[in-house]
């Protein structure tokens, strides 16, 4: 499957290892800490896009709480966690993503920026059109899928960022929600 396409309704997919940039921290979607961290992703991507000849690779960012007594949707934004991600090609020399962290510097945040791998594995995925207030519907359609299909979550909730972060039309935005799932 392409890693950057997904049905706009729920469909199982499976994908082996990605490897990318990767930075974590706690905080809320928009607040001071998640834009810090996303600054520093980019202000490391952008000497690598040039050192490697590479395209701005798209922002992803993986959620979690570590509140169990309530759904997450019901924690606090900024008691949430998160892994940002933007993803290289499998055959680029880790060296020189370390050239590019240091020709980064002196910017905020970039020691925090590391090389990292994850596996999704198989999940359920769809397309999300509009505004992020509005993707608890389509994780309520990706849950019934799941139950239908007797799966249930095994791992970080993930997003795709298709329209980037400087969108600011919520009809214009695209995000890919992908939930790794095992049998129930």
């Amino acid at each position: 499957m392409n890693w950057y396409s997904a049905a706009d309704t729920p469909e199982i997919a499976d994908f082996g290892p990605v490897t990318g940039l990767g930075v974590t921290g706690r905080g809320a979607p928009g607040g001071s800490a998640h834009m810090a961290a996303i600054t520093a992703l980019y202000a490391v991507a952008g000497p690598l896009t040039g050192l490697a000849a590479l395209p701005m690779p798209v922002l992803e960012g993986r959620w979690w709480v570590e509140d169990t007594t309530r759904h997450p949707l019901d924690v606090p934004r900024d008691e949430w966690h998160w892994h940002l991600f933007l993803r290289l090609p499998a055959t680029l020399d880790p060296a020189l993503a370390e050239q590019a962290r240091e020709a980064a510097r002196p910017a905020p945040g970039v020691d925090a920026v590391q090389l990292v791998t994850f596996t999704d594995g198989r999940c359920v995925q769809m397309t999300h059109h509009g505004s992020f207030a509005e993707e608890p519907k389509s994780l309520a359609l990706m849950d019934e899928f799941m139950r239908a299909h007797g799966l249930r979550p095994a791992g970080l909730h993930h997003e795709i960022y298709l329209s980037g972060v400087q969108e600011s039309d919520p009809a214009a935005l695209r995000t890919i929600l992908r939930q790794p799932v095992r049998d129930a």
